[in-house]
């Protein structure tokens, strides 16, 4: 039987997972990027960026880490020579067309009256149906020509953090065109070379708005260029509970928070009448844990001091995907005032810089770096020709994304989306979502009916909702690895119990390696 023609959208950590996984299946991928080469977000960084997680969760189940690479906290080329040998050691270049870059997909050959008649996704509950095929437009950047592909399947790798900055919304004559200054992204920041980005804040009065990573580490790099003389100022709504390293009191913080036990805890989607009674029952144990993090932090980044202790709880940080670690030394540079942290929940432009909400004397500036992040929703969404489509993906405003398994949309037929919905390690998530699709493609996997496809996604929305507060809409399922990876693995026929003995299985953190093929597991 011949094998389907399927398209794979972007060649960071997913498409490249997505790519290997149809090979051991047979299939025949053709991989779309639109840059020159792979890596995804990891191919444009700030100079200073380092992995967020221990590379022991950030690595490929079947491709260890280099024994050159010491630290637990690779840089930023590490990691990226990491997923580029990775490319190469299964061969995956020659799937990958370059500088092509995706500019919209249409599905054809289905009426509107056929998709509100389903039952099942795609009709028939399978990846592929008879009547319909999508059309992939396709631009060749150097030529500016477009080519038109029609495939089976598309897959969607784009991310989410990258291309479609999230620029703020300002009153009439208050945006940046009020503002004499210079004002850019992030992402234009992180575009230049490392050269370039040195001299454009040297000497230079700098305001970074945001308290995510990007934004911390630009703020070190301005200090790096300016000192006390010119103060980076830092300017955010909400403090955050950013760690300073992964051992809290000097005990890892993988065991209170990435094993089974730590997930017995908290109320999980689908859950049995016990498993819910244990959770409320273990409540005061997983509010002290939290309490126990939240002191270690406090300590070690001296909060308090700098008026900067949230007033959420880290466990909410964490079930939010909002946990970065914090740049060496950065509270030493709030200490000394060459970073000045001040927050509002408002701002606006004026000629002379910045009007802070509340205040009437504008803080002076010559340069505002907005790193508020990026529209992953909109650029996911605008891939799309068919407004239904747009619509059935942006879904409720009260909702998360209503993806099945973080990966299937019950109403778009022959598509997958991998590595929108978060975790605290996007690489080993995305793999395992792989693997799975992989399944379901080669036809391994049954997907239930629509109906119980919407009320599982119901289930995960209330626990998102439950756990992660106001942050609930970026679908982060950081708090419950192994119960997630537990349904993909009986969805696959798998033994979801991956660890030898029961204190093992109980205890011991989960990661990558678990979920090794039988060949690399040991």
């Amino acid at each position: 039987m011949e094998k389907k023609q399927i398209a794979i959208v972007g060649a960071g950590v997913s498409g490249l997972l997505a790519c290997k996984y149809l090979l051991l299946k047979g299939f025949h991928p053709i991989v779309f990027e639109a840059r020159s080469d792979i890596g995804g977000a990891w191919i444009k960084t700030v100079e200073t960026t380092m992995l967020q997680t221990p590379k022991q969760l950030y690595q490929f189940s079947d491709y260890p880490w280099p024994d050159s690479v010491t630290t637990d906290f690779p840089d930023h080329n590490q990691v990226l020579d990491y997923i580029q040998s990775y490319a190469s050691h299964f061969d995956l270049r020659k799937h990958i067309k370059f500088n092509r870059k995706v500019v919209g997909i249409e599905f054809e050959g289905l009426s509107g009256e056929d998709e509100k008649s389903w039952s099942f996704w795609n009709g028939n509950g399978q990846p592929f149906g008879s009547r319909g095929k999508w059309t992939v437009a396709v631009e060749d950047a150097k030529n500016h020509s477009t080519e038109v592909h029609q495939v089976d399947f598309v897959i969607l790798c784009v991310g989410r953090f990258s291309d479609v900055p999230n620029i703020p919304e300002f009153p009439p004559k208050k945006g940046p065109e009020a503002f004499h200054g210079k004002v850019i992204h992030s992402m234009d920041y992180s575009d230049m070379d490392y050269e370039a980005a040195a001299n454009l804040v040297k000497g230079k009065r700098v305001t970074v708005v945001g308290l995510q990573k990007s934004a911390l580490d630009i703020a070190m790099e301005c200090t790096t260029a300016n000192g006390l003389e010119n103060p980076c100022t830092v300017l955010y709504r909400t403090e955050h509970w950013n760690i300073p390293d992964y051992f809290p009191w000097g005990f890892p913080l993988a065991y209170l928070y990435l094993n089974r036990f730590a997930e017995l805890l908290v109320h999980k989607p689908g859950e049995g009448f016990l498993l819910s009674l244990l959770a409320t029952m273990l409540s005061p144990l997983r509010w002290a844990i939290s309490k126990f993090v939240e002191a270690d932090i406090k300590k070690k980044h001296r909060l308090a001091k700098f008026g900067m202790v949230p007033k959420h709880s880290f466990l909410q940080e964490l079930s939010s995907c909002l946990t970065i670690t914090v740049p060496e030394k950065f509270y030493d540079k709030v200490e000394e005032g060459s970073i000045i942290l001040k927050k509002s929940q408002d701002f606006s432009f004026c000629e002379d810089g910045i009007v802070v909400d509340g205040q009437t004397t504008p803080l002076k500036t010559d340069l505002v770096i907005l790193a508020t992040g990026f529209k992953g929703d909109v650029k996911l969404k605008n891939i799309f020709l068919s407004q239904t489509f747009q619509d059935y993906l942006a879904g409720s405003p009260t909702e998360k994304l209503p993806l099945y398994r973080e990966i299937i949309h019950p109403q778009i037929p022959q598509l997958a989306i991998i590595g929108f919905s978060e975790s605290i390690s996007n690489l080993y998530t995305s793999e395992m979502r792989c693997r799975w699709l992989a399944e379901l493609l080669d036809g391994a996997v049954k997907l239930p009916s629509i109906k119980e496809m919407e009320e599982d996604m119901r289930k995960w929305d209330e626990y998102m909702k439950r756990y992660s507060g106001k942050y609930y809409r970026r679908s982060c399922i950081g708090a419950l690895h192994i119960w997630y990876n537990d349904q993909l693995c009986k969805d696959m026929g798998w033994n979801p119990k991956r660890k030898k003995g029961w204190f093992a299985e109980l205890f011991e953190p989960y990661g990558p390696v678990d979920y090794a093929p039988p060949s690399t597991s040991n």
